[in-house]
């Protein structure tokens, strides 16, 4: 009983009689007043505490020798996917033409319904007598060897497809511009899948990966060769010399996709005027890492954007096609998501209880005396 009496006095909470309690009007209202204003920073602290706060930094990118992923989607209404190739270059020297992994083609017409889906690449049955390079036709029991045309470097060398000519040619820096003319495409229907899909228009998407460098990638009808260090583009014979390269970006990114992050080109659309030309976008990428409440670390770029269209009328040397030329930012940026700790919540919603409790107790004795001395003069 001594110990429990001992802990009685301890009481930091002495309790008064209720006959001693003396309740007012003016405590009423402060006490609806202070229970709204609690509800109302409780529910408050609660979405703080459900909802995470990103942290931005930024910082110096001494990363070397990655490489960088381009993903895009991209529709060409009046340029059929035959004549549409992708090449990408950078300024270390690394070129990639007619890239054709990782790409989806698919052919739509002039509403925008899709015809076909396709991996990039074009082939069709050979005949099947083909044309040997010693001008007669392929017999039985014998080796197909198909002539390149003028553009052997060797005296044994064979071009056994057009896509085969069309490299003996860009090595040799001619235009094949006939193809008509050429038997391995005659047989393999290259040009009369080109006049089949005449009219047509093409979506292309998928993704390329190239070295973490400036550099560009483009979107351009023909196949592309380089000489000299100038990039050419073989134009075939089979279109009009004006090639519409009018076009809409569904989508471009650069790396992995980061939740929140909107792209500035994805939706854009662009029509061609009468003449063709060159229509270039130049971009700034900025390298983002963005690390989720989880502990998940994307590494991904953002970027900003400007437009230029170079028309053929006043640039004549100016090649038909979509480009996109890159630099990256020096400066990195760095997003982290955090979550309020819940032993941080419960402190908080502690000190709401006690900080509005505490002040409507002042605001309620300050009135309730000032009332008094109010009525002691009266």
């Amino acid at each position: 009983m001594e110990i429990l009496n001992k802990l009685r006095n301890l009481d930091a909470y002495p309790k008064i009689n209720e006959d001693f309690y003396a309740r007012t009007l003016s405590g009423g209202v402060i006490t609806l007043v202070s229970a709204f204003f609690m509800l109302l920073l409780f529910l408050s602290e609660l979405r703080i505490y459900l909802h995470t706060v990103t942290e931005t930094k930024l910082t110096v990118d001494t990363s070397r020798g990655e490489t960088l992923r381009v993903n895009f989607d991209v529709t060409f209404p009046a340029l059929a996917c035959s004549l549409l190739s992708v090449d990408a270059m950078d300024i270390s020297g690394e070129q990639h033409y007619d890239i054709k992994h990782d790409i989806i083609k698919k052919r739509i017409d002039h509403v925008g319904n899709v015809i076909e889906s396709r991996s990039d690449g074009i082939g069709a049955p050979k005949i099947e007598r083909p044309l040997q390079r010693h001008g007669g036709r392929l017999d039985h029991n014998e080796t197909y060897c198909g002539s390149c045309f003028g553009a052997e470097v060797a005296d044994d060398d064979c071009c056994n497809s057009c896509e085969e000519v069309r490299e003996a040619y860009r090595k040799k820096g001619w235009a094949l511009t006939n193809t008509d003319l050429i038997d391995q495409c005659k047989r393999e229907g290259f040009v009369q899948k080109i006049k089949e899909e005449e009219g047509e228009g093409c979506n292309i998407h998928g993704f390329v990966e190239v070295n973490k460098v400036a550099g560009n990638f483009h979107f351009a009808p023909g196949k592309s060769f380089h000489l000299s260090n100038i990039h050419v583009l073989d134009l075939l014979a089979v279109q009009a010399e004006n090639y519409n390269i009018s076009h809409k970006i569904n989508h471009l990114s650069f790396g992995e996709e980061i939740p929140g992050i909107v792209n500035p080109l994805d939706g854009v659309s662009w029509t061609q005027p009468t003449s063709s030309g060159m229509y270039q976008y130049f971009i700034k990428i900025v390298p983002t890492i963005y690390t989720n409440r989880r502990g998940r670390r994307i590494n991904s770029n953002q970027f900003s954007v400007t437009e230029h269209f170079r028309s053929a009328d006043g640039y004549p040397q100016s090649l038909p096609g979509v480009f996109f030329f890159y630099d990256f930012n020096p400066i990195k940026v760095t997003f982290t998501e955090e979550k309020e700790s819940l032993l941080q919540f419960l402190t908080n919603i502690c000190a709401i209880v006690g900080g509005v409790f505490t002040v409507s107790g002042i605001v309620d004795a300050f009135i309730y005396h000032g009332q008094r001395a109010m009525k002691k003069k009266k």
